[in-house]
């Protein structure tokens, strides 16, 4: 399966279907990335991943629930890729952050470069790693039980092995 940096193409919304159907995510051959590597757009070990960070109109273990258009045309550049929220851990990358109607779709860059890179890149392609989660400070919210989420600034993107939301996860791996 390729994952196109920009627009999302074809290959992420299949992937996103047959995550929808119940389906095994794929992890690809690494074959459509011979033509990147050849070019220098990334390096060998460094794996790529499509996912949704947030679901939307679903409760979360903490009680919130995002609402559509609470990330107000967030733009992937500045957004970091954190491993398990450690704000010192930066393991890679956000290429690419858009809402649809099921929530906020990622493409996102693990870089082998560090330790904790190297592991979350090892536990994505051994399909141990699929949870995805996002920091945000709230800008408009209302009520309580649950408190719904409907402006948010995003601070940061993670992979995480227990995501707040059940269905923000991983869902395509190359």
């Amino acid at each position: 399966m390729r994952l196109s940096p920009v627009p999302f193409g074809l290959s992420e919304v299949e992937a996103l279907g047959r995550a929808e159907r119940g389906q095994k995510p794929s992890t690809g051959s690494g074959k459509p990335f011979d033509r990147l590597r050849a070019n220098g757009g990334f390096r060998g070990d460094d794996v790529r991943f499509a996912g949704y960070a947030a679901i939307f109109d679903r409760v979360d273990r903490g009680g919130d629930v995002v609402r559509a258009g609470a990330f107000g045309g967030v733009r992937a550049a500045g957004v970091p890729l954190l491993w398990q929220h450690g704000p010192g851990q930066v393991i890679g990358s956000v290429e690419r952050l858009e809402e649809d109607a099921r929530g906020l779709r990622v493409i996102g860059r693990v870089s082998a470069r560090t330790a904790a890179g190297r592991e979350a890149a090892a536990g994505l392609k051994a399909g141990a790693l699929d949870g995805l989660s996002f920091g945000y400070r709230v800008r408009e919210a209302r009520g309580a039980g649950p408190r719904e989420l409907l402006a948010l600034e995003l601070v940061e993107v993670s992979l995480v092995t227990h995501p707040m939301q059940d269905g923000a996860r991983v869902i395509a791996v190359e």
